[in-house]
């Protein structure tokens, strides 16, 4: 039997997101989408291993896409009272009337729109013994994760001792409902528990370094055993002794820490508002073949019990697993309901919900096959493939021109030779092309990490350029 959540989105808070819906035809409205969204989250922050504060908070509002007239506008109110909210769409259909007319707004079909998000816990992201966990165990998962009695003194063993630490426990629990004048329905909840730890060391010298590391599951079973604090100190540890590389063209070993960073520039690429704007360096390339054979994105937002997944979009449409990238070709551009009116095009989804880049290993890597399991292989085994390069395991600032796809990032990492990591590295920069770069994918894993709606694993990429 499942226990009650004491702070979801309650029946009469539904009902009257289902009235405000008449309350906002009857204000002149020809059509609306409303948008009830309500979230929680508690926040246990340590200080070098002491409590240093305690947050919660809530959040509840309606959000209103109104179209009215030919004209669109979209409010938000956390005032759900019956009266108020009436007074409030009056204003707020007088106010759209005043906007420029766009033909192109609209709501969705209803065809397309989803079916099977009644209950909002159709996708296995909400675990029922939310509110069961005591504030004691919550204090207690932040105190596991540091290590800052552990690490904070001298000691003969290590030349480093930890200066700083900040922890930080929270467990967060999300509600959204959605429905429109076409009366469709759709639900999803959520809960998440998380824990993270920043530190900073200091070696002998005064060179201070910092790590982060963190955990999260929809329960906290993960968190209450979770080694973060220690895999945190261990990264800043591991920076000690940085040198200034040479400049030149290497391979380029990507951590699945940040490989998401750099997938995200092809993923905005293919934006249909960036598309129709001209602003995109995949402008006109759909059904072309722009990147690696190897590269090959998918988007499943329909696994259940994975994070980011979800069965509807933000204006009420069904979720579908889809092939954004297949062998290097383009298949498809993230256009919306508003954007297939403007450009003439099928609608297909907002955006990548939960990309995902399926594994790969090219068949110049092929050929130095260890006898790896190509269902299990990462970091360590594509090391051994790659030999010698450059594995960065972090990107600081730099961008990424969204016309052209020229990017530069400053990084830090490891060199490695042998597929061995050989030491650490400082004040380096990437450049590049992202259609190149991408067009020089060496390999893909089978280890993208837990907790992002970006399923990036480890990459490899081929004739990198590296400036010290």
């Amino acid at each position: 039997m499942h226990n009650e959540l004491k702070f979801i989105i309650s029946e009469e808070e539904k009902a009257l997101a289902d009235k405000s819906i008449d309350l906002a035809l009857e204000a002149g409205a020809s059509a609306v989408q409303v948008t009830l969204d309500k979230a929680r989250t508690e926040i246990y922050a340590l200080l070098d291993g002491e409590i240093d504060n305690i947050r919660q908070t809530g959040d509840r509002a309606l959000t209103f896409r109104i179209f009215a007239d030919g004209r669109y506008g979209v409010f938000s109110t956390n005032r759900l009272e019956e009266n108020s909210i009436r007074d409030f769409l009056v204003k707020a259909v007088e106010n759209v009337r005043l906007l420029a007319p766009d033909k192109f707004r609209r709501l969705p079909d209803t065809a397309d729109t989803a079916k099977d998000a009644v209950t909002g816990e159709e996708m296995g992201l909400c675990w029922h013994g939310y509110d069961t966990v005591t504030p004691e165990e919550k204090i207690r998962m932040a105190k596991n994760v540091s290590v800052f009695g552990e690490f904070s003194g001298e000691s003969s063993d290590r030349a480093w001792r930890l200066v700083s630490e900040e922890v930080e426990y929270n467990n967060t629990l999300t509600d959204t409902y959605l429905t429109n004048s076409d009366r469709i329905h759709c639900r999803q909840i959520e809960t998440s528990f998380e824990v993270c730890s920043n530190v900073t060391i200091e070696d002998r010298e005064g060179n201070k370094y910092s790590g982060l590391w963190w955990d999260y599951s929809i329960s906290p079973e993960k968190v209450m055993n979770s080694d973060c604090g220690h895999k945190a100190v261990m990264q800043a540890a591991s920076q000690i002794g940085q040198v200034n590389a040479e400049g030149g063209k290497y391979r380029m070993v990507v951590s699945n820490r940040i490989s998401g960073r750099l997938l995200q520039p092809v993923l905005n690429a293919l934006a249909g508002r960036a598309i129709q704007q001209n602003s995109s360096f995949l402008t006109d390339t759909l059904e072309t073949k722009v990147f690696s054979d190897g590269l090959n994105i998918v988007d499943r937002p329909r696994e259940k019990g994975k994070c980011g997944s979800i069965l509807f979009e933000g204006d009420g449409r069904a979720c579908l697993d889809r092939d954004i990238i297949t062998n290097g070709v383009v298949k498809e551009y993230f256009i919306n309901t508003y954007m297939s009116g403007k450009m003439n095009m099928p609608a297909t989804s907002e955006n990548a919900i939960r990309p995902v880049v399926l594994p790969y290993i090219s068949k110049c890597l092929a050929e130095g096959d260890k006898g790896i399991d190509l269902n299990h292989f990462g970091e360590k085994e594509i090391l051994g493939l790659c030999g010698s390069g450059v594995l960065v395991t972090d990107l600081n600032g730099g961008n990424c021109n969204a016309a052209t796809g020229d990017f530069s990032y400053g990084i830090e990492g490891f060199m490695f030779e042998e597929g061995k990591i050989a030491g650490p590295v400082s004040g380096m920069l990437i450049t590049g092309n992202m259609r190149e770069l991408w067009g020089n994918l060496l390999a893909a894993g089978t280890d993208p990490m837990d907790g992002f709606s970006r399923q990036v694993p480890t990459l490899a990429f081929e004739n990198v350029d590296f400036s010290a």
